[in-house]
């Protein structure tokens, strides 16, 4: 099934470059969020990005095929929704509802990066329609996709989820649902164990995040990265995964106390670096 039509659920960071990615493929896209205009400026400074790194098109042709409005009605036609809303899991129940009623027939999608898809998609009718794209921060530069398995999730949409990742120009994995999934899992992981070693006075937040840069090769820092996916998103994920993997996953006293502060990386301008 060739993607004509798609809706996004949310347009903030996440939400906007979701949105980006499908346009970019010559679909058309709705985009439904309580700020329509803020969602819109968000994309379209995507759009012109990539128009500066050599996309063919103009912003024109992209913005004809786009529309930011604030009604989940918006939704009607499309092919496939993506949900792209905060990690709260009652929140996103709410969304899958509304979003069922107004796209009867699409394909439902959570963005999210560790809650149970499964559960999920027995708050809809016809949950082998359901299925988890986990895209990653940022979305345009980003050339991954996990796609996430629900129990109820048919053979034929993994397949097809498939096709829509490669048509992105991104690569997809595929994984069962499992809490954190493959990339939450080991990312938090690592993640915290840095945050437990900035807290013990091991090292530095530069050293360590150089530690694994220089020796590892990873593009940036673990420390960093959880600047970038701001704390108390982080927080919010090593909770759930403590509460269903065990006390291993359980957020250092640190990261509780900077989320308390405000500290929150990027997005409030200090983290574990000031911006």
């Amino acid at each position: 099934m060739t993607l004509k039509h798609v809706g996004v659920l949310g347009g903030g960071r996440m939400g906007a470059g979701i949105a980006h990615a499908f346009l970019m493929t010559g679909a058309r896209v709705v985009v439904v969020d309580l700020d329509p205009a803020a969602a819109q400026e968000r994309i379209v400074r995507d759009v012109q990005k990539s128009l500066e790194r050599g996309a063919s098109g103009t912003l024109g042709e992209y913005l004809g095929r786009l529309a930011c409005v604030a009604d989940s009605a918006g939704f009607a036609g499309c092919q496939l929704v993506v949900e792209a809303i905060p990690e709260n899991f009652d929140m996103k129940v709410s969304a899958f509802r509304d979003i069922a009623a107004a796209a009867p027939g699409a394909v439902i999608a959570s963005n999210t990066s560790s809650l149970s898809v499964t559960d999920l998609a027995a708050t809809v009718p016809s949950p082998e329609r359901v299925i988890g794209l986990h895209f990653f921060n940022p979305v345009p530069a980003s050339k991954l996709v996990e796609i996430v398995v629900a129990d109820t999730t048919s053979a034929e949409l993994v397949e097809a989820a498939r096709g829509w990742v490669s048509d992105l120009g991104k690569t997809p994995i595929v994984v069962k649902d499992a809490p954190g999934f493959a990339s939450s899992r080991l990312g938090v992981a690592i993640a915290l164990e840095a945050i437990r070693m900035v807290e013990e006075g091991v090292a530095t937040p530069e050293d360590i995040d150089n530690a694994m840069v220089l020796g590892y090769k990873f593009p940036v820092g673990p420390l960093a990265l959880t600047d970038i996916v701001g704390l108390d998103v982080r927080l919010g994920i090593s909770e759930y995964l403590a509460s269903t993997l065990g006390e291993r996953f359980e957020p250092p006293a640190l990261m509780r106390e900077m989320v308390a502060r405000g500290e929150l990386g990027r997005k409030s301008g200090k983290g574990f670096y000031e911006y």
